[in-house]
């Protein structure tokens, strides 16, 4: 049957119908049913029971332990999305201004992380990091410290290697953003007599606005999810609750707590973003 045979409002329909079948298969349909399992009844001797219960987001909401995670969590991707801010946008600045030969160089360098598996990436910051590792080994030897300084292990050192790891999830979103922003806008904000500083504040920044928005929202989102490189440079010190959920769901065997860990910090996720898209729409002042 042709498209030509239907009826003329379903042909719309009938062209997203591929789409739709994918993404209700592979994310619609998973998340309902992590939602039914999150209230399925709890079990020891199974991962579930035969009932239905809200006792995982009610242990959730007794217990401080859970909700001290979540606030740790979420404070280490909001750091984390920082410092790739603050970073990322000076380098992206750079190699959009760049020439092009070593504008090819940069966005190599920038993109070179990618290449390498997070595992490695983790590992080589414990390298760096650790009680003996190179840095704490070099002020030891100059003398500038008498005890290795606690770079791991710790919030610190979760943050820096998210960072490390998801600089280049901000800085192509901005590098995208600035590279669409027409170079006779500076141009005849300088000829008006506008400074460097005003025509950055005033047009440059709210023009690459879409983009910051995109590259701190892909950031957070990781780096709240992460699991590989918290688990490596916290340690057994810090648990972010991401790794809780897998430790619930797999040393645990405890099915709808682990989903119900996991669906809270999804929401709590939803609605960061959603604030932070609401603020960044505002107009720039």
């Amino acid at each position: 049957m042709t498209l030509q045979a239907w009826p003329a409002p379903w042909r719309p329909w009938l062209l997203i119908a591929p789409a739709t079948a994918l993404i209700g298969l592979f994310m619609v349909l998973p998340y309902l049913n992590i939602v039914v399992m999150s209230l399925r009844e709890p079990a020891t001797n199974m991962p579930y029971g035969s009932g239905f219960s809200g006792a995982g987001y009610a242990k959730f909401f007794a217990d401080f332990y859970y909700a001290g995670a979540l606030l740790q969590t979420l404070w280490i991707g909001l750091l984390s999305t920082a410092v790739c801010l603050l970073l990322g946008f000076p380098l992206a600045w750079q190699i959009v201004r760049a020439p092009a030969r070593r504008r090819a160089l940069l966005y190599g360098i920038v993109l070179s992380p990618l290449l390498v598996g997070i595992v490695v990436r983790s590992y080589g910051w414990t390298i760096l990091l650790g009680n003996n590792g190179v840095i704490n080994r070099w002020l030891l030897d100059l003398g500038w410290i008498q005890a290795p300084l606690p770079l791991m292990y710790n919030s610190l050192g979760i943050v820096v290697a998210l960072s490390h790891v998801f600089l280049p999830f901000m800085v192509l979103p901005i590098m995208g953003a600035l590279q669409a922003i027409d170079p006779a806008l500076d141009n005849a904000a300088r000829s008006l007599g506008a400074t460097p500083r005003r025509v950055f504040r005033r047009i440059v920044l709210p023009l690459a606005l879409p983009g910051i928005q995109a590259g701190a929202i892909l950031v957070f989102v990781l780096a709240v999810s992460a699991y590989v490189t918290p688990v490596l440079m916290g340690g057994m010190r810090v648990k972010t609750l991401a790794v809780i959920v897998v430790e619930t769901l797999i040393d645990q065997f405890q099915w709808p707590f682990g989903s119900a860990l996991a669906l809270i910090l999804s929401a709590s996720v939803t609605l960061l973003v959603l604030v932070f898209m609401r603020l960044t729409r505002m107009p720039w002042k």
